[in-house]
Order: C-alpha cells, then structure tokens, then sequence
C-alpha cells in the first residue's frame, strides 16, 4: 500500500514538472525571446527619405533609453553614379539627454549613431518596474534652407526580456511627438521570482537539517559542513543572475538576500555545534593492573 502511495506522488509530481515546463516555455515563446521586433511602421518623407530607431539599451538608474538612429535617404537625394548625398541632410532628434543633431555633407553617405533618450521611471519597483520617455520628435533639413520636416520614424525594439510600445498619433501630414513605453515582460518578472524562490528555499533546508540534527533526529555527517560552505558561496552568483542584475542596495538585498545568508550563517553555527556535541575525544583511561587472587582459607580440622 504504501508503495503505490508513492508511485501516486511520483506521477503527480512528474505531472506538475511537465505543466510548469511547458507554461513557462510558452510564456517566455510568447513575451521573452529577445528577438527584433518592428513596433512602428515610418512612413517615408516627401523625398522618400526613412529614419529608424532601433531601441537598443535600458539603463534604468541613469535615467536613459540608448539607440541607434538610421537614416536612409530617399533616391531623389543620392547620386546615382557616386551613391552620395547631392545635398547637406542633417536630422535632428529631440527628448535627448544631449542635444542631437547630426549633419551629412554633399557626396557623404549616411550612417548609423547612437543615441540617448531621457525616461522617468521607478527602479525600485523591480521586477514590476516601467518607464517611459518624454516626447520624442525627429526633423530632417536638407540643403542650405534648413527648412524642417517633421519625419515618421520605425522604432525596433532589440532589448531582451522587455515590453516596448510606442502609441502614435498625429494627422496624415504630421506625426504627432512620440513616447517610448517599456514594461518587464511577464517571463523575465517570473524568472526573478524563481531565482528568489531558490534563494528562500536554499535557507530553508538548511536551517531544516541543521534543527533536526541539533534536535537529535539525525546523525551529525562530516561532510555536509562543506554542503553548507557551498549554499553560503551560491548566494552572490543566484542574485547576480537576477534579470538586469538590480544595483546593491534594492529591497531584493534587504528583504531577502542579507536574511538567506543570515540564516545560512546561523544554520551553519547550529550544525557546527552538532559536531562538538557528538564528537567529542574518548579520554584515554590507565590500564587496570590485575590483582592477585584472594589466598583461600584452609577448612578447620
């Protein structure tokens, strides 16, 4: 009976494993596989003339959202012998943290820069942390009259294990200044929480083990002092592999990494403290000399 039991538990747990596996993998297929993404659709200038932002890097504490800037002239700008501008073409992009403005010279072929855009955002919010940037509006000038024309942009979302969005609006002719939305995806916030499911559980046997020895239960094994030296050194690696690795000092550190490795310490103490119980040195006892045998007494006669 109690065999079947376990065989029951056995399934019921492999059962679970299998649904976990596969609802993780379709949530991470679905939200989290990184790959570029097109969330606008540009529509060229008047002189077929294209601007893409492919959004790059996140630096949540610095306030900053870095890309690339593409410009791809329309075939009325280019030579068609040399490929090269027939004219200056400068664009300009503002919501920047630095002014920029970016200027190709007549025979010039333009290229790729980068770019860094402000956002607001709390990231002390992790892993459920958003931003978003300020009106984002993208000019180009070309030759000498420096007249502006406001472009339509392709924005590309290119950052691993994040949600980003960008609402657009405006009329036919002019697009209205864009904004640039980021969320955590689902997948990535789930990770988090596992990884600091495992540091919890990680305390948890141990202070469990280190009770049941101390209580008598168990028998105090040498070698897993070292198992304990192990789960200590394992706690900086499991919290740096948290997504986006979060600055020392969040409340990941205060709520639950300086209480795993407080318990783990105090765990260790208690075990340690098995092995001065139960090992303690035999004391060596003198010899026993043997002592001559009692003289028998004769019978009286």
């Amino acid at each position: 009976m109690s065999g079947s039991r376990t065989l029951r538990i056995g399934i019921v747990c492999v059962a679970v494993f299998v649904a976990a596996y596969v609802a993780v993998m379709t949530l991470y297929a679905n939200t989290g596989l990184g790959r570029p993404r097109q969330v606008t659709e540009g529509r060229p200038a008047t002189d077929g003339t294209t601007v893409t932002i492919d959004i790059e890097e996140l630096q949540s504490v610095k306030g900053t959202l870095v890309g690339n800037v593409t410009v791809s002239p329309g075939p009325d700008l280019l030579d068609p012998l040399t490929h090269g501008l027939k004219d200056d073409l400068s664009i300009a992009i503002t919501s920047a943290v630095a002014p920029t403005k970016r200027t190709w010279s007549k025979d010039q072929v333009p290229g790729v820069f980068p770019v860094s855009l402000t956002i607001s955002g709390d990231p002390s919010e992790w892993p459920f942390d958003h931003y978003r940037s300020g009106p984002i509006t993208v000019e180009l000038y070309r030759g000498a009259a420096q007249v502006p024309e406001r472009a339509w942009v392709t924005f590309v979302d290119r950052i691993p294990g994040w949600l980003v969005s960008v609402p657009v609006g405006g009329d036919e002719g002019v697009p209205a200044p864009y904004r640039v939305e980021l969320e955590r995806s689902p997948s990535t916030a789930t990770f988090a929480a596992v990884i600091v499911g495992v540091l919890i559980a990680i305390a948890g046997i141990a202070l469990f083990v280190a009770v049941q020895t101390a209580r008598g239960l168990r028998k105090f094994q040498p070698p897993m002092t070292t198992w304990y030296a192990a789960m200590l050194f394992a706690v900086v690696p499991l919290r740096n592999a948290m997504p986006d690795s979060p600055p020392i000092g969040f409340w990941v550190d205060v709520a639950v990494v300086l209480w795993v490795i407080v318990v783990l310490v105090a765990s260790m103490g208690l075990y340690i403290s098995c092995w001065w119980r139960d090992l303690r040195p035999e004391v060596d006892e003198p010899p026993k000399v043997d002592e001559p045998p009692e003289p028998v007494a004769a019978p009286p006669e």
